[in-house]
């Protein structure tokens, strides 16, 4: 059964999550879980959402899609459930977070549920991924409800900063408005680009910084 979108974003993106052009991602969605191993758990799916209602969202860092390992993904971009090892690609977060603001994450901790409390949105573009297949669910229609969530954000009350790590985030950036929030882009923390801009990039300082500037708290990064 596919999960309810939580009620504080469905009264901001509930009448685009409920328009028939998304009919094909969710019969497609179904027949997937059905009938092949998928990520995250049916019931994660919106977990990003559940945990940072709209009007909570300080920052939003955004992902593409899920990790495709067994029990990694649960919802959150960049993060693994308690007692999974860090991917690489956060592995390289935490170095960053480190150098930064001189904040280490406990060895062997990927779960960033606490940043997603503190009103980081943590948003894969794309939802869902089948096993051990990377970007698998790519153009399905993910991608048109999150543009709808980020423009939603976007046109929030409250001004924040957007996260955008990698040629594939900064695709979205035209869905900002950067008269009002801040846009911290840099490379995508895979080690595949994290020495060519990632790393020193300083983006959990820079974050605080723009919060504090916007007279909103600033997120404690410990985990």
């Amino acid at each position: 059964m596919f999960p309810s979108l939580p009620e504080s974003w469905h009264r901001i993106v509930g009448e685009d999550w409920r328009s028939t052009s998304f009919d094909p991602l969710r019969t497609f969605i179904a027949e997937e879980y059905s009938s092949q191993t998928v990520y995250p758990p049916t019931a994660q799916i919106f977990s990003a959402l559940e945990l940072t209602p709209p009007e909570a969202v300080k920052a939003v860092i955004l992902g593409q899609d899920p990790y495709h390992g067994e029990g990694q993904a649960h919802g959150l971009a960049f993060s693994v459930l308690p007692g999974v090892r860090p991917p690489a690609s956060l592995g390289n977060i935490f170095k960053e977070l480190k150098t930064d603001v001189g904040v280490a994450a406990p060895p062997g901790v990927g779960d960033l549920t606490p940043w997603a409390k503190q009103g980081v949105l943590l948003l894969n573009t794309i939802l869902t991924v089948r096993q051990a297949t990377p970007l698998s669910h790519k153009g399905r229609g993910w991608e048109g409800f999150t543009d709808a969530v980020l423009r939603a954000v976007s046109g929030g009350e409250q001004r924040g900063v957007f996260v955008l790590w990698g040629a594939t985030a900064q695709k979205k950036r035209d869905l900002i408005d950067r008269s009002r929030h801040v846009i911290i882009e840099s490379a995508h923390p895979s080690p595949l680009s994290a020495r060519t801009g990632f790393f020193s990039s300083k983006p959990f300082s820079r974050i605080n910084e723009a919060l504090v500037g916007f007279g909103r708290e600033a997120i404690d990064w410990r985990l």
